[in-house]
């Protein structure tokens, strides 16, 4: 894969660990590099802090406490995957602005589901929250133990975030040996008032089944051009009459990854920071990929 690189937020926790582990997984498996990042702040003393404690801990102290951050996360990583090259960072910033920043040379951003120190809160939190919306590449958040071989499913809904992350998704699956469960969620629009919920009433058959024709040409034009590019990797298309976030929690019993797009519309609208994003990060058993509409 050459200069593929996968970059993993560290700070320690178990969580963390977790990450390296499943990113140590998946540089074995596609042959990229991986680098540890872990990022701190020293605390600037409050003006009413006595000066003994403002001064208690020597300049190098929270460098220290870094590296050893950073050799305990190469040593979890060399552990799940011996042979491959990792690489280790340590910044002074904030946890967020570090990643962001080094969003332009990674290939794909891993953190922890929850975290310690800088990382603290990376699910639902303000860092999970600013790069997944300003990381200038794939970000995953890594949740429980991925099947090796499970497929990866992806949410589509014909705008530019789904493509993006429907062309993550096939990459991915190429990358891994694996398949790709392409869902798109549907529904008829619910009436505004009483009139416009009588006609429909009257046309409810003919207005299901012309929803339903739609979203099933979306699904399949969206996937069409992603299954001639990959032609090694088999595709299932599920058109799904239910809410967004449940439909792809529930298209695979275990599933490699979840791939959503950043933003949308139909279905997978808000998917970035509304309440189907936020609902698929805090219940997915596997780890859920956020594309902003960049390429794999």
């Amino acid at each position: 894969m050459g200069n593929y690189e996968i970059v993993v937020g560290v700070d320690g926790s178990p969580d963390a660990d977790l990450a390296v582990r499943w990113a140590a997984s998946r540089a074995e498996r596609t042959g990229a590099h991986l680098r540890l990042l872990h990022a701190y702040i020293r605390p600037v003393p409050a003006p009413s802090m006595p000066l003994t404690a403002a001064t208690a801990a020597p300049d190098d102290y929270f460098a220290t406490a870094g590296e050893a951050v950073l050799t305990k996360a190469a040593d979890v990583a060399h552990a799940r995957a011996p042979g491959i090259d990792v690489i280790t960072d340590l910044r002074v910033e904030g946890a967020a602005p570090a990643l962001i920043d080094v969003s332009d040379d990674a290939d794909v951003i891993v953190v922890g589901s929850r975290g310690l120190g800088g990382f603290k809160g990376m699910l639902l939190g303000s860092v999970s929250s600013q790069v997944s919306g300003r990381a200038r590449c794939p970000t995953v958040v890594v949740r429980g133990q991925a099947p090796a071989t499970g497929p990866v499913v992806v949410g589509v809904d014909g705008s530019e975030p789904a493509a993006a992350a429907l062309t993550f998704a096939f990459a991915e699956a190429h990358r891994l040996g694996t398949t790709v469960v392409a869902v798109h969620a549907w529904s008829t629009p619910l009436p505004t008032g009483p009139a416009e919920a009588a006609a429909l009433a009257m046309a409810a058959g003919d207005d299901r089944a012309r929803y339903q024709r739609t979203a099933q040409q979306v699904l399949t034009d969206s996937v069409d051009g992603h299954r001639q590019r990959y032609p090694d990797v088999p595709v299932t298309e599920r058109l799904t009459e239910a809410g967004p976030a449940g439909a792809l929690l529930e298209a695979a019993t275990e599933p490699a990854m979840i791939v959503v797009g950043s933003r949308g519309h139909g279905g997978f609208t808000g998917l970035l920071l509304g309440s189907t994003s936020q609902s698929v990060l805090r219940h997915a058993t596997c780890p859920v990929a956020v594309i902003r509409n960049v390429q794999a």
